[in-house]
């Protein structure tokens, strides 16, 4: 339905007439600086249904209004011609100009005020000032002002929950690709082809441009797969680790002997053991476990005291990591030559994984310089693996949340 309305010649839906009538609604002394309202209006771009071109045009407008704040007291009118309009608008065609205009109309941005002729001017009084002005009218922009800074405020808090659900998913995503390609190259017992394309059917089940909720139930089950995984792993070093201790007993290496050796670093005759008999080629198996098995995401979810000793009070990186380990051996009064062997016999990655567990339970060890060579000992027998002291890490933090809750 159309009808002929007092605003102008042109014919006008129901819907325009209700945004004219809103237009009329302006608070008496109302202002609003028109930059602010502009910036607004870009961000709630996808909620107006309107381009990027669209707001090209609007920006040509605004800039033929001369104040800087939008008043009813300054005139709401401005009257550019169509070939001023398409310079400031980077030079769009003149077709493209009006289909533009309309979009800005039809999402209630802007009214046509028409003069009698259809033309674009102002009648100006004897002393050169406007009494009555013919063109378009920005007053849509000053009564919704408030309107527009709340539909840029959602859209701002949906692109923060989409950029969050993107970093999640990502970093989930890395951790499960990490941890897959760890088992298979370990050899660990699982059907880890089945397991790597249902990895592969989570991701493919995202949109080219997801939103937010397409991304939440995806980045849920790849969590579920992520801890799945880390299970399988873990029962496999737990595995490991019996069969070690199982050898361990029977070479009679005694438990008394291990707790007497971590009290001092001072005395190192004290921190060794009678070493059993090893082939040169099993030295260190247990010891060298891949560090892309521990993805630094899970160090610092079972370590997490670390992250205060990083440069920022954050850590980002393995070299971050290593560089708060620095930190707090030296806090843990852990000596540089202790510290320099455990990195020369376990890896640097490694130790600073050892570091982050002394950290978190530092006041249960007594001397934690001794604890590492105890440890750095036991790594060239064979008969220390990482894996288990970071799960048992993992383990305690995950029950002490579950408590906490």
């Amino acid at each position: 339905m159309h009808i002929t309305t007092p605003f102008g010649r042109r014919s006008m839906s129901l819907a325009l007439m209700r945004n004219q009538i809103k237009a009329t609604a302006i608070r008496q002394g109302k202002t609003v600086d028109k930059w602010r309202v502009f910036r607004d209006v870009c961000e709630a771009r996808p909620l107006l249904n309107i381009s990027d071109r669209t707001l090209a045009v609007l920006n040509a407008l605004l800039t033929f209004y001369p104040e800087k704040e939008l008043s009813e007291d300054a005139g709401l009118v401005v009257f550019p011609s169509n070939n001023q309009l398409t310079v400031r608008a980077h030079g769009i065609t003149g077709t493209t100009l009006r289909r533009h205009l309309a979009a800005l109309v039809e999402a209630g941005l802007i009214l046509r005020k028409d003069s009698p002729n259809g033309k674009r001017f102002a009648r100006k009084d004897g002393a050169g000032a406007v009494e009555d002005a013919y063109g378009f009218n920005l007053a849509p922009l000053l009564a919704r002002s408030e309107e527009l800074a709340d539909l840029a405020q959602q859209i701002a808090v949906e692109k923060k929950h989409l950029r969050q659900a993107k970093e999640q998913l990502t970093i989930c995503r890395r951790d499960v690709r990490k941890l897959i390609a760890a088992a298979i190259e370990e050899g660990v017992p699982g059907d880890w082809q089945s397991i790597e394309r249902h990895y592969h059917s989570l991701i493919n089940t995202l949109p080219r441009t997801p939103t937010a909720l397409d991304i939440a139930p995806i980045a849920e089950k790849m969590e579920m797969l992520r801890n799945e995984i880390i299970n399988l792993l873990e029962t496999q070093l737990i595995s490991e680790k019996s069969v070690a201790n199982d050898v361990q007993n029977d070479r009679h290496i005694q438990n008394s002997n291990t707790e007497s050796q971590i009290e001092s670093e001072a005395d190192p005759q004290t921190a060794t053991s009678v070493k059993p008999a090893q082939p040169a080629e099993e030295i260190g198996k247990l010891s060298q476990q891949p560090i892309n098995a521990f993805p630094l995401t899970t160090v610092l979810r079972a370590c997490p005291e670390i992250a205060n000793y990083g440069a920022s009070g954050t850590i980002g990186s393995w070299r971050e990591l290593m560089t708060a380990a620095v930190v707090v051996r030296t806090m843990l009064g852990v000596t540089s030559s202790a510290y320099q062997d455990a990195c020369d016999t376990m890896g640097p990655e490694s130790t600073a994984i050892i570091m982050a567990c002394l950290l978190e339970k530092a006041q249960h060890i007594s001397s934690a310089g001794g604890y590492l060579r105890n440890l750095t000992s036991r790594a060239r027998r064979g008969e220390f693996s990482l894996g288990p002291m970071l799960m048992a890490q993992m383990r305690g933090r995950d029950a002490e949340a579950r408590k906490a809750s």
